[in-house]
């Protein structure tokens, strides 16, 4: 599945415009000068924009959550696709200081609620309690978004939640065992018959 594709899908799933999408198209250069855009073209990124954001230890906190979202049934979950490093990749290249920010203090913010719902930290949780932990967060994202004026911030939870499926779509497990997939070169057919059940198309 292509970059466009895969945004316009995660976008249609989530009701709104994915976060860092500009950036995510036009190759995750989330710099807001536009003289150090341009210059970026043509040269190598300096050291420090080349950081990591996340920690091995978020990244597996990052895989778990996405798992609970997408598990593993007959088709490979988000662990297998590694939504985690994907997120890391994401939120280092795509995101604007600020949205990195409230990523970054929204796993802090997850961690609390698991501690405040279960007792303890996310990856102690068992899958009823990250399942429900992660439907109470789904919900009061949905309230706040609903409610937030375009100046507020967007919810953490929709960042985590955008990327999971972003990673799931785009990676090789989610798009070749998720999605019916074939490779290019391959002849068009326009007409390929359909049956009910059948999974959907990934496009490359």
């Amino acid at each position: 599945m292509n970059r466009r594709d895969a945004v316009a899908r995660v976008a249609l799933l989530m009701g709104g415009t994915l976060i860092g999408a500009d950036y995510f198209l036009s190759g995750c250069t989330a710099d807001t000068d536009k003289k150090t855009a341009t210059k970026a073209k043509t040269a190598p990124a300096k050291p420090e924009k080349l950081a990591e954001v996340l920690n091995a230890q978020q990244i597996n906190l990052l895989n778990e959550v996405g798992e609970t979202i997408l598990p593993a049934t007959k088709t490979p979950g988000a662990k297998e696709a590694n939504v985690g490093g994907f997120m890391a990749v994401m939120v280092r290249d795509c995101y604007k200081p600020e949205e990195q920010k409230i990523f970054l203090d929204g796993l802090t913010k997850l961690e609390d609620a698991a501690k405040k719902s279960g007792g303890k930290d996310f990856l102690a949780l068992d899958a009823a309690q990250r399942t429900t932990l992660l439907t109470a967060l789904d919900k009061e994202m949905k309230q706040y978004e609903k409610a937030k004026t375009p100046e507020q911030p967007n919810h953490y939870f929709r960042m985590v939640k955008e990327l999971t499926l972003l990673g799931f779509f785009t990676s090789e497990p989610g798009a070749t065992k998720a999605l019916r997939y074939l490779p290019v070169p391959g002849k068009y057919d326009g007409n390929v018959p359909y049956k009910k059940g059948d999974r959907a198309w990934a496009t490359t």
